[in-house]
């Protein structure tokens, strides 16, 4: 088989191109070396607005700054100062048992405001000015990976965060449909040609290579959750979908620490009321779900959720009653025996904003990061955050 048949009748090799290359023969290693607690990574991509997320209810400066966009009612109130947006009613629960825990303020020097920029910072804990090609979570399995199930986001694409320098995740939204393409009669005819003469070349080799070893996690994958179906109901919605699959993941004991998801369409520039309403809704039953579907399975205690946006919005309200792009944002902690629970720190001062009229930033994201992988997944940050940041204290 020559190379050019190989490439133009293997469309498997695209969507299979996201498996590491030197997998295999690690996979006898036992799974005690990464561990038992999982991270579930939950993405909110856009930018949501943490301050109509997490409401400074009795700051009148709150409402002068947005008399139109405001919540003024049905607040969750949480203490004297803040309060959840009415459609996160369904972690209430979580924060009155002390297994939520909210960092208010967090964010990174010197803001940038582009959705791409701003995520590729947040994806490989950068400087705003740095450019890294790794992320914070690839680095990890560089370190501490030895399978490409080991970290698994539920998408057809591997964000910037699961790729390392010699080492990444695997990117699937089916397990089931992964383990169907594996099967294909023309996968198995290309793998019969494995020790054909023309695989010294690199890039053949290459391809050759990550087909066996997606083979073999599609497989794994397969075969170790097919047995242990969720009997949790969750809303039907995409992102419930991704968190039901985690949930089935983790109930059915896969060797897997990381676990990536997201939800979309926070960028409310107009509108701002009707579709962060929705989303926040989406947001709060679905983890809501998942967390008792944890519980239910005795997991919850052994998986940690961190749910992050690449930034927040501005104080201010626009003229198309949305908000524009901001800089600090609050972020979500859930789990059981949090050393912090409820609000970690204060909202930062509405009366004395940045520049830009932002919320400003007193907590360094990376300092997140260094908490989770020190405290809970009991790694050292070296080389994986740099400079080196003080963890929290949260955990």
């Amino acid at each position: 088989m020559d190379r050019r048949k190989f490439l133009k009748n293997s469309a498997l090799v695209s969507s299979l191109f996201f498996v590491p290359n030197f997998v295999k023969a690690f996979e006898s290693l036992p799974s005690e070396r990464l561990g038992y607690k999982r991270l579930v990574i939950v993405q909110l991509a856009g930018g949501n607005d943490g301050l109509n997320t997490i409401i400074p209810y009795n700051n009148d400066l709150y409402y002068n700054a947005r008399p139109r966009l405001a919540i003024s009612k049905n607040i969750i109130k949480l203490n004297d100062d803040l309060g959840f947006h009415p459609s996160l009613s369904p972690l209430q629960s979580l924060f009155d048992n002390g297994e939520l825990s909210i960092i208010n303020n967090v964010g990174y020097p010197n803001p940038v405001r582009s959705h791409f920029r701003s995520m590729d910072i947040w994806q490989t804990a950068s400087e705003s000015d740095e450019y890294l090609q790794s992320g914070w979570l690839g680095r990890y399995l560089d370190q501490h990976g030895k399978k490409p199930y080991n970290a698994m986001e539920m998408d057809e694409q591997l964000s910037l965060a699961m790729k390392g320098e010699h080492f990444n995740g695997i990117a699937t939204s089916n397990y089931k449909t992964l383990h169907n393409s594996a099967k294909d009669p023309y996968f198995k005819n290309v793998l019969n040609h494995y020790n054909d003469a023309h695989l010294s070349e690199h890039n053949l080799g290459y391809l050759y290579q990550t087909m066996i070893e997606a083979k073999s996690s599609a497989n794994y994958i397969y075969e170790n959750t097919k047995v242990k179906s969720s009997q949790k109901s969750y809303p039907q919605n995409g992102f419930a979908g991704q968190l039901k699959n985690v949930a089935q993941f983790i109930n059915s004991g896969l060797d897997t620490k990381v676990f990536y998801t997201s939800l979309a369409g926070f960028d409310t520039h107009a509108n701002q009321d009707y579709k962060q309403t929705r989303l926040l809704t989406q947001y709060a039953e679905s983890v809501s779900a998942f967390v008792s579907d944890l519980k239910r399975s005795s997991t919850f205690k052994d998986t940690l959720i961190l749910t992050f946006s690449e930034f927040g919005r501005r104080v201010n309200q626009n003229a198309a009653n949305g908000t524009d792009h901001g800089s600090a944002n609050n972020v979500f902690v859930i789990g059981k025996n949090l050393k912090t629970a409820g609000f970690y720190n204060e909202l930062s001062s509405l009366s004395d904003l940045d520049a830009n009229g932002d919320l400003k930033y007193n907590i360094d994201f990376r300092s997140v990061y260094a908490t989770i992988l020190s405290q809970w997944m009991g790694v050292s940050t070296k080389g994986i955050i740099s400079g080196q940041p003080k963890p929290l204290d949260f955990l």
